[in-house]
């Protein structure tokens, strides 16, 4: 961390997507608030995560459009953008207005997934291979401990001031990213103009994906773990009712103890990576999501409560093991591309284990559900773990020895 911290460029990069986490954590809750607040549907409030995810089928668009650009200028005026988008919200004044608020979600999702592309271009750009593991724990930390306590904050400031006043928040967030980043002095190579027919350009990532073993395995791993991952939004509150025998508030104590794993999770993924290499890691992180689902069929609070942290510490690890490997192990031409395409191919089985889910626990006892998520992601980590020697962990530094003083 102090390595990292001595670089100007990166102090900057750091402040500036410190603050721009700090405004998404206050307002993706307020989304759903606001809409549920003006227009009493359960099922309105809940269409927004369908706003937010519903971009994702553009991905290939913006990691296009991300490969055809310097990567920090894009996050500015993506930033800048973002600021101004906030500014329709403060014409929100009723039911008839929600259409607003969805635009906006639909923006912001597709800001999310082109700004994560663009970011790991400008990684790779600004770091060595040996700092990266270290720079996305770092990111993924600090991602994770806004969420613990950021959607908090959102709800009180809608509750205190209204939707209005924390988009006008959100905005100056933007604005400060942007001005952090404008503040940067790396510079960057100019971009490769390649020509050929637009298919080809759009599915370069997905060909680089199956190209590459290390970025195959992994991509397949994830998909496979997506698969199971969201089957938990559906157990949570069966596992509520019927095994733990709380109401349904106490599902904030749940998402506490998972924040909180994710933050342990950040802190720790990059030595996991310098001792076992990306994809070991990767498979660590599934082994503790597979054990932290396992533990959570036992029905007892501190029980369950600990396998939720396991699962927190298996998304960061496994958020940080992905990251670093496709920055890795993929050129800086196809970094826009092969992002957005590992982000399709995990977005695609999440959502479908989410419709699963739903459709099943209305007849699927809960445990059940809990075990095929277990063993889904206890598969996928030895299936990664058999792939480890595709990505070794980087060589450390030798240690020169101090020359003794004359006696």
């Amino acid at each position: 961390m102090r390595g990292l911290l001595r670089q100007r460029d990166t102090r900057l990069l750091l402040a500036g997507l410190t603050t721009g986490m700090a405004g998404d954590s206050l307002m993706l809750l307020v989304f759903s608030i606001w809409v549920k607040t003006i227009t009493g549907s359960n099922g309105a409030a809940g269409a927004v995560a369908l706003c937010i995810a519903a971009p994702c089928v553009l991905a290939p668009l913006g990691g296009w459009l991300v490969d055809r650009v310097r990567r920090r200028p894009f996050l500015i005026g993506l930033n800048v953008l973002s600021a101004l988008t906030m500014v329709p919200l403060l014409a929100v004044d009723g039911p008839q207005d929600v259409w607003i608020i969805y635009a906006v979600a639909a923006f912001y999702g597709f800001a999310l997934v082109a700004g994560n592309a663009a970011l790991n271009g400008l990684l790779q750009e600004l770091l060595s291979d040996e700092e990266l593991g270290q720079a996305n724990g770092v990111l993924q930390t600090l991602r994770q401990g806004l969420r613990l306590v950021g959607p908090v904050l959102g709800a009180a400031l809608f509750t205190s001031v209204g939707g209005a006043a924390v988009a006008l928040v959100d905005a100056a967030t933007f604005l400060a990213s942007g001005a952090a980043l404008a503040l940067m002095r790396v510079r960057e190579a100019r971009p490769e103009r390649l020509e050929r027919r637009a298919a080809r350009e759009l599915s370069a990532g997905l060909r680089h994906l199956r190209a590459q073993a290390a970025l195959r395995r992994v991509a397949w791993g994830g998909a496979t773990a997506w698969l199971c991952i969201g089957l938990l939004d559906s157990v949570t509150f069966a596992l509520l009712e019927h095994g733990l025998h709380r109401p349904p508030a106490f599902a904030g104590f749940l998402s506490c103890a998972q924040g909180a794993g994710s933050v342990v999770g950040g802190l720790v993924a990059a030595r996991l990576i310098g001792r076992c290499g990306e994809l070991g890691a990767d498979g660590l992180g599934m082994l503790a999501l597979g054990t932290g689902s396992a533990l959570c069929v036992a029905g007892e609070v501190p029980v369950v409560l600990a396998g939720r942290v396991l699962i927190g510490v298996g998304i960061a690890v496994e958020a940080v093991a992905l990251a670093t490997v496709l920055q890795r192990r993929t050129p800086r031409a196809l970094i826009g591309r092969t992002s957005t395409a590992i982000e399709t191919l995990s977005t695609g089985p999440q959502a479908l284990s989410l419709a699963v889910g739903a459709a099943l626990i209305g007849f699927a006892d809960y445990r059940v559900l809990l075990a095929v998520m277990a063993a889904g992601m206890l598969s996928s980590a030895a299936y990664l773990w058999m792939g480890r020697a595709l990505s070794p962990p980087p060589p450390r530094p030798l240690r020169t020895a101090t020359p003794e003083a004359p006696r």
